[in-house]
């Protein structure tokens, strides 16, 4: 059984428990099981749980030993820059299509939902709270909390130290080596878990969330899909096809696995072995694929922090009955690009609504509206941030002369998860 199970391809078996989660999901909701919809959210919720356990001590190894791997590529510098550069270009366009669509579609306008109702989320942001929350007063603390932009300034700051130090550091870079090779061995059983986390999130999405109460966000919520799904399969193609002169299909083929595990997990640091996994597949370079992926894994959100804060700064908006000027709109454009990391590769993106919401001046109460559909919202947004932290390292190599171009054109005719298991999954050390 379990050979046989082996043999269906990982892509395969997500969407089987994709398919068995709806079904499941729509019965329970029929039906009125509620014993149905616990279980399924039950098995959604542990799998999740089971990903964010590991995301503290992945995160700082990983970026840790990405820093220090940087001593090993050349023109490091160059590749770090044009890949912010990249990350930035694209966070434009990404909040510019989240602009136009808000605009176009007016997602607010004639929302039968009571504003004094709401209230404001327990978990908000603010620039202060923000670039204050970016230092820990305890390092022991940030992993305690799981405050990943915390971990990732600590990491950023011991890779660096590490780097500089040069061999007396060595010891402790080996050491995190091989805690992040034991995290990310530990974290693929845990992926490989994902068809049945399929079937429990999307089955308990399902028979949560029924039309009755999608119906009044219904516009909002058709946005914001049609917006990522611009992002995904226009503007990305677009640049791979333009700026890498790369096929987008094989790009698909290749990053397809992550993507798809993203849009069921709404974990992109969770995600984020598989992430690596599927650029290097697509002929990125190891050493520069081991810095690009984990940093864009905590900062590169162009669903949660470019599509969905300007969509929802304008629904929240016109619900409240706030006209918006240019003004705004270049500080909603501004706050997704400079303002991404506080999103932080969690599931949710409610920090950065709120950030935004408080950067214009509009009620925090607002993001309260929201947040009975988040979870239905956020995997279509984490599927377009994972996507985006496979593009940048795949058009960056291509520009650079670096990326392996057979590679990237047989990507995706092997499966992902069978050959992981005999290779290694540390970056070859500098």
């Amino acid at each position: 059984m379990t050979s046989a199970l082996r043999r269906i391809p990982f892509s395969v078996q997500i969407l089987l428990g994709l398919v068995l989660g709806v079904a499941l999901g729509f019965l329970a909701r029929a039906a009125d099981l509620a014993w149905l919809t616990s279980t399924l959210d039950t098995v959604g919720g542990l799998f999740v749980q089971l990903l964010k356990l590991a995301v503290p001590p992945l995160v700082f190894t990983a970026i840790v030993v990405s820093v220090v791997s940087l001593r090993g590529v050349a023109n490091a510098a160059r590749l770090a820059v044009k890949t912010l550069l990249w990350f930035g270009v694209t966070a434009l366009v990404a909040v510019s299509i989240g602009i136009g669509l808000g605009l176009l579609t007016d997602p607010g306008r004639g929302v039968n939902l009571d504003p004094a109702g709401a209230s404001a989320p327990k978990t908000t942001g603010s620039w202060i709270d923000f670039l204050t929350g970016i230092v820990p007063t305890n390092p022991v603390g940030a992993f305690v909390e799981g405050n990943v932009l915390q971990i990732v300034f600590l990491a950023l700051v011991v890779g660096a130290a590490a780097l500089l130090v040069g061999d007396a550091a060595e010891p402790f870079v080996a050491l995190n080596r091989s805690l992040l090779s034991i995290v990310q061995k530990a974290l693929w059983w845990v992926i490989r878990l994902a068809p049945i986390g399929t079937l429990g999130l999307i089955g308990n999405a399902v028979a949560s969330y029924g039309w009755d109460l999608l119906a009044p966000l219904a516009k909002f919520t058709t946005a914001v899909y049609v917006g990522c799904a611009l992002v995904l399969f226009v503007v990305y193609p677009v640049l791979l096809a333009v700026a890498g002169k790369l096929n987008p299909l094989r790009f698909f083929a290749g990053a397809w696995p992550a993507i798809e595990l993203a849009f069921v997990s709404r974990s992109s640091v969770g995600t984020m072995p598989v992430t690596q996994r599927s650029v290097e597949r697509l002929g990125v370079p190891r050493e520069y694929a081991s810095f690009a992926v984990p940093f864009g894994a905590t900062t590169k959100m162009d669903g949660c922090a470019a599509i969905y804060p300007a969509l929802a700064a304008i629904f929240v908006a016109q619900v409240f009955g706030v006209n918006l000027g240019v003004t705004d709109y270049l500080l909603i454009a501004f706050v997704s690009v400079v303002g991404s990391a506080a999103t932080a590769g969690l599931t949710g993106a409610i920090v950065m609504l709120t950030l935004t919401l408080s950067t214009l001046g509009l009620p925090l109460a607002g993001a309260g509206l929201l947040l009975a559909i988040d979870p239905i919202l956020d995997m279509i947004r984490t599927a377009t941030n994972v996507a985006g932290q496979a593009v940048v390292p795949t058009i960056v190599a291509a520009r650079e002369g670096t990326l392996d171009r057979a590679a990237y054109d047989s990507a995706g005719k092997r499966d992902l998860i069978e050959p992981v298991e005999t290779e290694r999954l540390d970056p070859v050390p500098a």
